[in-house]
């Protein structure tokens, strides 16, 4: 297909896709998907071999969310029956990293609900920081706090936090039918803040809300001009209680065309496959890694994930091998002074299950047994999934 030979040739060139190319990746019918999954993981075998980094997600603070986000089971006014939960002490946060570490995990992302971080908030989590790297060496800390006030940033990487996760999670057009309480604009700048910081940017999408294909691909392009060092793709998880509890539009073969192309647009950076591979990918999670060169290690902030040694099976089976401490993640172009070439890098409106047929999406009804809360690791008294 001229198309994919295409692709590949401004994925290993690190150019940018035309919008016209990247939304017809997302057209590409079910007939084509092992083509396209083929020619997107020549892509990312050239940037990350076959590596595969495990992060692993620590909530610090759970619930109790002033934000009306609507896919999040912490929002304001939430009915979900998640853990709630105040902060965690460093000591109990650092105990749940250990358990992610132990099981292969390189990256500890720490994340709290809310709108932003206090100055108070910063030094908790300053504290939590020192603690997971006085007993771990060499461990990668992100942290996820919402948005940031001027100068917050500064003092996370003052406290030795690598990295800092904010997602765009959908268009600019769209943003607005999804949270009220904040901007889009709002989470670009905290993107930025943490950029200007010198901290690794992190910033993603959730798909799976109900968005159009041009949605899709306008999130990606902006993900793309804002230049973080990692992507996670989040797939919808419709949590009962939610306002997209209903939200059931994804199959795998949907998530698979997605995670191609969001590596043809960002061919060099972490693709991470975040929340939702279990609930949407299922059987189809070992051709995801052919796309995405990074994923979480069991459960997520509030919801269930596979078992961790079910994850490490997984990557082994699928002729993969788990990114070590010692070997860099990015491609060495990254390292240090980030992408600057010249191609541009510094409800089903729309047709939103484009390129699945009727049969397939009749197929991917509401899997709800898939759908659990978590009710082990930080915030219990039960081990943790790692």
């Amino acid at each position: 297909m001229d198309l994919l030979n295409t692709l590949v040739d401004k994925g290993l060139r690190r150019e940018l896709p035309t919008r016209e190319e990247a939304l017809a990746v997302l057209a590409t019918s079910d007939d084509d998907l092992l083509d396209v999954v083929a020619a997107a993981g020549k892509v990312r075998r050239h940037w990350f071999g076959r590596r595969v980094k495990l992060n692993y997600l620590v909530n610090l603070k759970s619930g109790l969310c002033p934000e009306d986000c609507s896919y999040c089971s912490q929002r304001l006014g939430s009915s979900t029956g998640i853990l709630k939960y105040t902060w965690l002490k460093p000591e109990q946060a650092s105990q749940a990293a250990a358990a992610g570490l132990a099981g292969g995990a390189k990256r500890v992302c720490l994340v709290a609900s809310g709108r932003g971080p206090t100055d108070r908030d910063v030094d908790r989590v300053a504290g939590t920081i020192k603690a997971i790297k006085e007993q771990n060496e060499g461990v990668e800390v992100c942290a996820c706090l919402g948005l940031l006030s001027d100068g917050q940033a500064e003092r996370l990487r003052e406290a030795g936090a690598d990295a800092y996760n904010h997602n765009l999670n959908t268009s600019e057009s769209t943003y607005g039918d999804i949270t009220t309480t904040h901007t889009y604009a709002d989470r670009v700048d905290t993107v930025n803040k943490a950029h200007a910081a010198g901290l690794s940017a992190c910033s993603g999408l959730i798909a799976g809300m109900g968005e159009s294909d041009e949605d899709l691909v306008d999130v990606v392009y902006s993900l793309r001009e804002l230049d973080p060092d990692s992507v996670p793709v989040n797939f919808l998880i419709p949590v009962e209680g939610t306002p997209l509890a209903k939200e059931w539009n994804l199959t795998p073969q949907r998530c698979l065309r997605i995670l191609a192309m969001v590596r043809f647009v960002c061919p060099d950076v972490e693709v991470r496959i975040a929340g939702g591979r279990e609930v949407h990918l299922r059987t189809m999670q070992p051709l995801a890694l052919h796309l995405a060169n990074s994923i979480f290690l069991g459960d997520y902030l509030t919801t269930e994930g596979q078992a961790g040694k079910a994850d490490l099976e997984m990557i082994a089976d699928a002729g993969f091998e788990v990114e070590g401490a010692d070997q860099v993640t990015l491609p060495e172009h990254r390292v240090g002074g980030g992408c600057h070439e010249s191609a541009g890098c510094g409800s089903h409106e729309g047709g939103g299950v484009c390129g699945t047929t009727a049969a397939a999406a009749l197929a991917n009804e509401a899997r709800t047994d898939l759908v659990a809360v978590r009710r082990r690791g930080a915030g219990t008294d039960l081990a943790p999934n790692a």
